[in-house]
């Protein structure tokens, strides 16, 4: 692997091999999400415990600032809005110029195995990996499902994340599913953790957390699972400690319920 490559993987992966990844990107297709408003606000207090932040151009610009930032993955695909005719039909909407401008450590895109718009993402991947490895800027593929939550299962995650793995993606973004050691045990590249199922309780979240680190996952990247939260910094650390210190579902409560208590009381 070419150093240039290797030194920003290990930004992104730090040496323990595991990674906390913080995406803001969802407005690139859904507006101002619900406390997602102001991203520089949301992301201020939860920044110092995320290893990499996954994040468009513009919001990178306007919200982050460049003396105490973290390793950027930068959202490069995009195109489409949840008020259109297809989430699928995404294009690259960021040059490589500009993502070396940006200095980012990644890119990052999603892929839509199995819709209309298929051949089309893969090929953006593949476009975008050609970039990437030319100037040593790593590529993290999301296997996005659109609006078609149904599809998350073992099956259908398994094939998405091979073929992202196939065509050159350096790390691959996928949900955690029932089964979720099919998924990663058929992806040569690392895998991280999407958001999960939906769930009632924060300790559903570190359960299903947990369950993927255990099979095989190397970190997540998880957003309105800790800043859509009550007690953000209690979730992400709690998260953090699964993560990066084994922590069980059980001990990352007992560490939520302790932030949690300690912001509350000041």
């Amino acid at each position: 692997m070419e150093w240039g490559m290797a030194n920003r993987l290990a930004q992104l992966i730090p040496s323990d091999g595991r990674c906390l990844f913080m995406p803001i990107d969802h407005g690139y297709f859904q507006g101002p999400t619900r406390k997602l408003e102001k991203p520089g606000r949301t992301l201020e207090p939860i920044l110092p415990y995320a290893d990499a932040v996954f994040v468009t151009r513009g919001v990178l610009r306007s919200s982050i600032a460049p003396d105490n930032a973290k390793p950027i993955i930068l959202r490069v695909s995009g195109g489409t809005s949840m008020v259109g005719a297809d989430l699928a039909n995404e294009g690259i909407t960021t040059d490589i110029d500009e993502v070396i401008r940006l200095n980012a450590s990644a890119m990052g895109l999603s892929i839509f195995v199995g819709t209309d718009y298929e051949k089309d993402s893969l090929l953006n991947l593949s476009k975008l990996v050609d970039e990437g490895e030319k100037y040593g800027i790593p590529v993290m593929a999301v296997t996005a499902v659109g609006k078609e939550l149904e599809k998350r299962d073992a099956r259908y995650l398994a094939l998405c994340s091979r073929i992202a793995a196939e065509l050159g993606a350096r790390i691959v973004k996928t949900y955690w599913c029932e089964g979720f050691e099919k998924v990663v045990n058929g992806c040569p590249v690392p895998v991280v953790m999407a958001g999960g199922p939906r769930t009632e309780t924060i300790f559903e979240v570190f359960k299903f957390v947990h369950d993927g680190i255990q099979k095989g996952a190397i970190g997540v990247n998880l957003g309105r699972n800790i800043w859509q939260d009550d007690y953000p910094v209690a979730a992400i650390r709690a998260i953090r400690a699964i993560v990066h210190d084994n922590a069980t579902p059980e001990q990352a409560q007992e560490i939520y319920d302790t932030v949690k208590n300690e912001q509350a009381a000041g």
